[in-house]
């Protein structure tokens, strides 16, 4: 049959054009496709060869194979696979014969006039068009095919002007053999462009994203070797040889892909460090295989260390993903929630639907569902080292800790279900400092049952809030309170609003509701005290102004004179100072001033207040129990030099 020449469908040149200057972002891309599409080829023959030996034609050794060519500038890729017929190169390469396919190209091009570039977003997993982008590179495609089973060989032609040309050929062997005239400046002709005539080049295009397909991947490399002796020494003075030598560059079984119980600890360390070019060996690893309505595998790991910048807006999580062996994506973010992003590893799924260019994932059924059960094995995981290597968990918590107590806060915008997954996960330093860190139920196994709210204390240790008057009385009443050394802490607390039953209470928040018989009596006698003294409070609270909202005698005080205490709607101090590193000072807490009616101080102030309010000396104690209880609290004084002027009159008298 004689040379024939056929228009491309329409809409498959509007495809073409598309697929040339808009669709793929990243023209290496292309490698990938033709691999995969060898790939597909070969399992087609393998699976008919099950049923029909002879198809095979004596060759059962399969192999996909590059032949860069510097000189012709060309670039082609074989396998012996099914290989196609006539009415195949029309039907898969000269038409897109689908139902909907208008559709798909309507939106494509809208999408190009919204935008410079495709995003595909919406576009994925309709066609399968990777051949396509070979012309990215290449002006010119010439595939020499024959299918399996039948002795005709065709060649199919174009130049992606818009027309093909198909006739008969010659072929020894069955499969495809696509050759690609490259484009000038991707031969080495042009500075920072990738040559795909290079063996290098290749070679790490292949590992990149092609390790893993399950056939050998081979290419001929020309070395230069010094001839030897008979004894295997170099001959002194003999001029290097050009030797021919075909190396396989992808490794074809992927490490996740074996049964765990034939991997060894130092194989998932090695794969890991090479992988995620890490030092160390990971904390944690979990290594899955499901199958069911939906099949994955995967294969994650928590880093010994979390990376300085994991809270950055900059970082980057994700996992990455891999489809049959073949990887189509770097950082998925869509698989984990954030609070996990500190995650690393990789899922392979032969049921991930693949745009037209691979490079993104539909946001379909299946991915939310593996993300699910990868969050609920993590999960799991995390409850299994709680609960039987305390000392681990605790390690992991050292690092990731925040990571969950800002999986918490978030929920307050996405729902509960997130705070029902993690409330039993944390962990915080209580007041009690040998009982080291304490999961909120090993906290309320040890209330007593007098107990009716958990309490907790904000500060940036230990020492400071082991130092705050607000823990003279319950440190009195031997009762725990949790320690929130983190900015995220309260945030945490608030979000949970109650564990078990029990709600939370700041140490620096309203009525601590003790109801034991001393706490009501006192409580008692300071109402009585507060009423004799209304006018001094008045007046206190007048000398101040703005910078309190109330000052009220205290039943919570000991020995300390004052101290601030939030008001009970509204951010507290804690969130206030976060809010305020955040260059976001807006929010501030309303301040009352509590002070101790059993301290001399508040005698003496009692004393000069007879004098009446507008004298000096009044005001002078005024602000200065206020900026003591500031300081208390680990706030600047609005001026501080002049608190130390009043500090030096005082002690000068």
């Amino acid at each position: 049959m004689a040379k024939q020449t056929y228009e491309f469908q329409a809409e498959t040149k509007q495809l073409l054009d598309l697929m040339i200057h808009s669709i793929y972002t990243n023209r290496e891309i292309f490698l990938r496709e033709l691999i995969s599409n060898a790939s597909d080829a070969i399992d087609k023959v393998h699976f008919e060869s099950l049923t029909n030996k002879e198809i095979l034609e004596g060759d059962d050794s399969y192999e996909i194979f590059l032949v860069p060519d510097a000189n012709t500038k060309t670039l082609s890729i074989s396998d012996n696979g099914i290989g196609m017929n006539r009415e195949e190169l029309i039907e898969n390469i000269g038409t897109i014969a689908k139902s909907g396919t208008k559709a798909f190209l309507e939106k494509m091009l809208k999408a190009k006039e919204e935008s410079d570039s495709v995003s595909g977003k919406e576009l994925i997993g309709q066609f399968g068009v990777g051949f396509y982008s070979a012309f990215m590179v290449a002006d010119k495609i010439t595939i020499i095919t024959r299918k399996a089973g039948e002795k005709q060989a065709w060649k199919w032609e174009s130049a992606a002007d818009g027309s093909y040309t198909i006739e008969e050929a010659e072929k020894e062997k069955r499969g495809t053999t696509i050759s690609m005239t490259l484009l000038p400046e991707f031969c080495g002709d042009k500075d920072g462009v990738e040559n795909f005539t290079d063996t290098y080049t290749l070679s790490h295009l292949v590992k990149k994203y092609s390790d893993y397909v399950r056939y050998p991947i081979k290419m001929n490399f020309e070395t230069e070797e010094v001839p030897t002796d008979k004894d295997g020494k170099p001959i002194e003075g003999a001029e290097k040889v050009k030797k021919n030598e075909i190396r396989t560059l992808n490794s074809m079984q992927p490490l996740w892909t074996k049964n765990k119980s034939e991997i060894k600890p130092e194989e998932y360390n090695e794969f890991y460090q090479d992988l995620f070019h890490e030092y160390e060996a990971p904390m944690e690893i979990l290594h899955n295989k499901v199958e069911g309505t939906i099949e994955y595998t995967s294969l994650l790991f928590f880093p010994a260390h979390a990376p300085f910048d994991l809270y950055h807006t900059n970082y980057e999580p994700g996992l990455q993903l891999y489809s049959r062996h073949v990887f189509i994506m770097d950082k998925c973010k869509d698989l984990l929630p954030e609070y996990l992003r500190f995650v690393k590893g990789l899922v392979d799924s032969p049921d991930f639907s693949l745009n037209i260019s691979r490079e993104l994932l539909q946001q379909s059924r299946e991915l939310k569902t593996i993300g699910k059960k990868l969050e609920s094995s993590i999960l799991k995981t995390l409850e299994r080292l709680m609960k039987n290597d305390r000392e681990k968990y605790e390690k992991f918590w050292a690092e990731y800790g925040k990571s969950l107590k800002i999986g918490v806060y978030g929920s307050m915008y996405t729902g509960r279900e997130t705070i029902d997954k993690l409330k039993n996960l944390l962990l915080f330093s209580t007041s009690d400092a040998q009982k080291g860190l304490s999961s909120l139920k090993e906290y309320i196994d040890r209330m007593p049952e007098s107990q009716k709210k958990i309490y907790y204390a904000s500060g940036k240790d230990r020492q400071s809030i082991d130092s705050l008057p607000q823990m003279e009385i319950l440190r009195e009443k031997g009762i725990e309170v949790l320690y929130l050394l983190d900015n995220v802490d309260e945030f945490a607390i608030e979000a949970l609003h109650e564990y078990e039953g029990k709600q939370f209470h700041s140490i620096s928040r309203g009525d601590l509701g003790l109801d034991d018989v001393e706490s009501q009596q006192v409580k008692k006698e300071t109402e009585d005290m507060s009423k004799k003294n209304e006018t001094l409070l008045k007046d206190i609270k007048e000398t101040l102004g703005d910078k309190v909202a109330d000052v009220k005698l205290s039943n919570r005080l000991k020995n300390s004179a004052v101290c601030l205490v939030a008001d009970e709607q509204g951010p507290s101090f804690a969130m206030e100072q976060v809010f305020a590193e955040a260059n976001n000072p807006m929010f501030k807490a309303k301040r009352i001033l509590e002070i101790n009616p059993h301290h001399k101080l508040f005698e003496r102030l009692q004393n000069i207040h007879l004098d009446g309010k507008d004298n000096a000396a009044f005001k002078d104690y005024c602000d200065l129990l206020y900026t003591q209880a500031l300081l208390i609290e680990g706030m600047v004084p609005d001026n501080p030099a002049a608190m130390a002027n009043k500090i030096a009159e005082l002690m000068a008298q």
